[in-house]
């Protein structure tokens, strides 16, 4: 399983968000003060060093967590995918503000003032996702590895166990409070699924991060195609991506076919585009896409 197309193609919002985290995380381990970063009780409630709640989202503590994180927020590029740069910066926001408040929350419990009890980095957003990618991205693989069970999104949980381990306690305290936020996000909270920022906002990151593409890099409009987007029957995807399978097409499961018709394709589009794809839900969610913005 792959996020889609490589690249940030059609994912600006989480380019700009990459991009920000590695020049954060490089600017203060230059500095020696990656492992500083850490949200104490003294820092918030005692020295009021609310810098420290906007820098803690952006830079992480060491290279691996660095290496890691950047893997999972790249992978999660899809989630911008299939509902538009303007509602996944809506989730973004939602997500990094609900999971530090419920840091802080976790922080006036344990009142310990020299513990730095969490650890740096976008462990909110990262952790948040892994609420969609559990009920909204189906399994299209299953193998055995010594007679053990994986699937292809199996990497995927590691990764994310491996960062929520990465600092003990300090990271899986965070990692926590992201995953409460991404629940209130999917029950809808305040109706914040409906939610969208002005136009402006989406625009200026997507000018912001492909400045040389012109025109181009925003010919894809955000959609919501999780909520309540209108049926695509008009482009065949043919014609923009031939089959490379040949006579030995696999004919799409059904649930595959399901999956794609409640995101507001077609049927019929649906299944081409799984024929395309090789049955990966993923990529054929993208070919639709980008069959919809030509």
């Amino acid at each position: 399983m792959n996020g889609g197309p490589s690249g940030f193609h059609n994912a600006s919002v989480t380019r700009a968000f990459v991009i920000a985290c590695a020049l954060f995380t490089i600017f203060f381990g230059i500095q020696g003060r990656p492992n500083k970063l850490g949200l104490s009780y003294q820092d918030v409630f005692k020295k009021l060093q609310l810098w420290k709640l906007i820098v803690s989202v952006f830079a992480f503590s060491s290279t691996p967590e660095l290496m890691f994180g950047l893997y999972l927020l790249y992978y999660f590029r899809v989630f911008e995918r299939q509902i538009g740069s303007n509602k996944y910066s809506v989730f973004i926001m939602f997500s990094i503000i609900v999971s530090l408040l419920f840091e802080i929350l976790a922080l006036s419990l344990f009142k310990e003032p020299t513990l730095n009890l969490l650890t740096s980095g976008p462990y909110g957003l990262i952790f948040s996702s892994f609420v969609p990618f559990y009920f909204d991205i189906p399994i299209s693989t299953r193998y055995r590895v010594f007679g053990i069970q994986f699937t292809d999104k199996s990497f995927i949980y590691l990764a994310g166990l491996q960062l929520l381990l990465s600092s003990w306690k300090r990271s899986i305290l965070p990692g926590i409070c992201g995953i409460l936020a991404g629940s209130l996000y999917r029950l809808n909270f305040f109706h914040i699924r409906k939610m969208k920022f002005p136009e402006f906002i989406s625009s200026f990151f997507s000018r912001l991060s492909s400045p040389a593409t012109g025109s181009s890099s925003t010919a894809a409009p955000s959609r919501n195609i999780l909520g309540n987007a209108p049926s695509y029957a008009g482009r065949q995807v043919e014609g923009n991506y031939p089959s490379s399978m040949g006579a030995a097409t696999i004919e799409p499961p059904e649930d595959a076919i399901a999956t794609l018709v409640s995101m507001g394709f077609d049927r019929n589009s649906a299944r081409q585009a799984l024929v395309h794809a090789r049955n990966d839900v993923n990529a054929a969610t993208n070919i639709l896409l980008e069959a919809q913005s030509h």
